[in-house]
């Protein structure tokens, strides 16, 4: 249910007192059978229901999304979204193969306070990467991107000093032992979310050894999400980005 467009139709006239009520007390979900859509969502939270692509049918996805857009959102995050279930959702949107994301709508204008920045230790957790930079970008933020700025070649990251320090969120993500969360935390005077990756020969044990490093980072102003959870760190470096907005 739209409620701002439900409580103008009162206010217009086109609906009216006792209707709005009707519709007031209904279930802030919706039952589909395979799934309860969480309408309300975005009023309690500030941010609409996002679909978690894996594990559910095409058919499904497409059902839901469908729902979603009839009670008025205007864009869409389906996340971790196969190649072979976008290739058949029965709806209009756009497909990022890296990520594993589709985006139904269009992108949303900008309002976060400042820039996220989005850096990745290596080349190999660009996917990763950008999972978490086009769900701030599907929340209103501004992202810099700035890929394979490993620890390995110090000098790469070095010469973005400016993007950095200029930064209201970074987003670090790395594999093999994670340490690129720690020197950006060194480096700059906002929160920095660490994102392990599962990147790595075999003692990097599937990220496990990244997500200990960070864990246990010496820099101060360092989160730490799941491994490869470029959408959470993504989505709370959206919340942090919209603190006094």
């Amino acid at each position: 249910m739209n409620t701002r467009k439900l409580l103008e139709d009162v206010r217009s006239g086109a609906v009216s007192v006792d209707s709005a009520l009707l519709e007031l007390k209904k279930e802030p979900f919706e039952d589909l059978g395979f799934a309860k859509i969480d309408t309300h969502r975005k009023l309690r939270q500030g941010v609409a229901e996002v679909i978690y692509g894996a594990g559910k049918t095409p058919e499904q996805i497409t059902g839901i999304a469908r729902r979603m857009l009839n009670e008025g959102q205007k864009t869409i995050l389906i996340t971790r979204l196969s190649e072979e279930a976008a290739g058949k959702l029965d709806l209009p949107f756009v497909y990022h193969k890296d990520a594993k994301i589709g985006i139904v709508g269009e992108l949303p204008p900008i309002d976060g306070q400042g820039k996220i920045v989005v850096a990745t230790g290596g080349t190999s957790d660009i996917p990763v990467a950008e999972e978490a930079s086009l769900t701030a970008q599907a929340l209103g933020n501004e992202v810099v991107r700035l890929y394979d700025v490993g620890v390995a070649g110090i000098h790469r990251l070095l010469s973005h000093t400016d993007d950095l320090m200029s930064a209201r969120v970074v987003i670090a993500i790395a594999g093999m032992e994670g340490a690129l969360a720690s020197v950006i935390g060194g480096l700059v005077d906002c929160p920095v979310i660490a994102v392990p990756t599962s990147v790595g020969y075999g003692t990097a044990f599937g990220g496990v050894t990244a997500l200990l490093s960070m864990l246990n980072s010496c820099a101060s102003g360092v989160s730490v999400v799941n491994i490869d959870n470029g959408f959470g760190a993504g989505y709370l470096a959206s919340m942090i980005n919209h603190i006094g907005g």
